[in-house]
């Protein structure tokens, strides 16, 4: 079988309800002739176009503590491990939630996160993120929160908040984790991840790519997110932040980045899957491809340590690309 009878033949088994197994989306982490590349991509179109609604789904972030992290994730602005002079403050200020809060409702987002650095939150920390997130919920929000890694009594905390979605990033593939990052596995990650759905918690989980990893390891951790069965998959593209060990990386090809997000998408047909960081990678053209091909949601606004893009903006890439925002 070519690499385009391949896809052909995943294609119709995807619209047709089925998954594709392990060893067909690992086949097609191998394609390389161009025709054939532009056959997933057509096929990942269609997929999306069958299965994904023409809402986009927008959310927004609030980064609630910042710096001073335990952990030593080498891509992370962060991590205490790494002299990078990002901001550091231990608890977002309850004025700037409520802006930010005010700002959803004014641009038509319908979702907020609140984001923590470090291994975990707890205690205040947790009490004062829980209170801004009833707030948001009180407002009309969907809520979401990134706070670590959570034990059942902190989600909990979280759910009686109103909370229903819970955010861990298993980052990248299990087998090239542990190169990034020795502080926590991604086992430790699973591991929140299983008890927050078994607290009735909707899971956001995804990961960055161009840290090095293999097409094959992003369909990996394409194939590992399925296990866990994920609402929402952010695609990160890594930012080389200065001062970190990855702030060399090469960046990745905008058809690498297309082509990855095209595989997510044949292994995840209902899943919405979100432009997170670093999406300025792409040109506006090759953004619009990426929404064709599989992306149905976005972070908007700024995220975290790096800059996005304005809402404005947004609006207008989703309307060009047929989403109603």
């Amino acid at each position: 079988m070519t690499d385009k009878e391949l896809v052909a033949s995943l294609l119709e088994r995807v619209l047709g309800g089925a998954d594709i197994t392990e060893t067909e989306a690992y086949a097609l982490a191998g394609i390389a002739d161009p025709d054939a590349i532009a056959a997933l991509h057509d096929a990942a179109a269609e997929v999306t176009a069958r299965f994904s609604p023409r809402k986009f789904d927008s959310c927004s972030i609030v980064n609630a503590r910042s710096g001073h992290c335990s952990e030593n994730c080498k891509w992370c602005a962060q991590s205490a491990h790494y002299e990078t002079g990002c901001k550091e403050y231990a608890i977002v200020d309850r004025d700037e939630c409520a802006a930010a809060i005010d700002a959803c409702c004014r641009h038509g987002i319908g979702r907020l996160s609140l984001v923590a650095s470090g291994r975990s939150t707890r205690g205040k920390a947790l009490d004062a993120i829980a209170a801004a997130l009833s707030e948001a919920g009180s407002r009309g929000l969907h809520t979401c929160a990134s706070l670590g890694l959570l034990g059942r009594e902190e989600l909990s905390r979280l759910y009686a908040a109103g909370v229903r979605r819970y955010h861990c990033n298993l980052e990248t593939a299990p087998s090239f984790f542990p190169t990034l990052c020795t502080t926590h596995t991604v086992d430790d990650k699973l591991a929140t991840i299983r008890t927050a759905r078994e607290l009735g918690f909707e899971v956001c989980s995804g990961g960055i790519i161009g840290m090095g990893e293999s097409m094959r390891q992003r369909v990996e951790l394409a194939l590992t997110l399925r296990s866990v069965s994920p609402a929402s998959i952010p695609v990160n593209i890594l930012c080389p932040i200065p001062g970190t060990p990855l702030e060399n990386v090469a960046p990745l090809s905008e058809d690498e980045i297309l082509t990855t997000i095209a595989i997510f998408r044949m292994v995840h047909p209902r899943v919405q899957l979100r432009f997170a960081g670093g999406r300025h990678h792409l040109g506006r053209e090759a953004q619009k491809r990426a929404m064709r091909i599989g992306i149905n949601g976005a972070i908007v606004g700024d995220l975290l340590t790096t800059v996005g893009s304005t809402v404005a903006e947004d609006k207008t890439l989703c309307a060009e690309a047929g989403y109603d925002f």
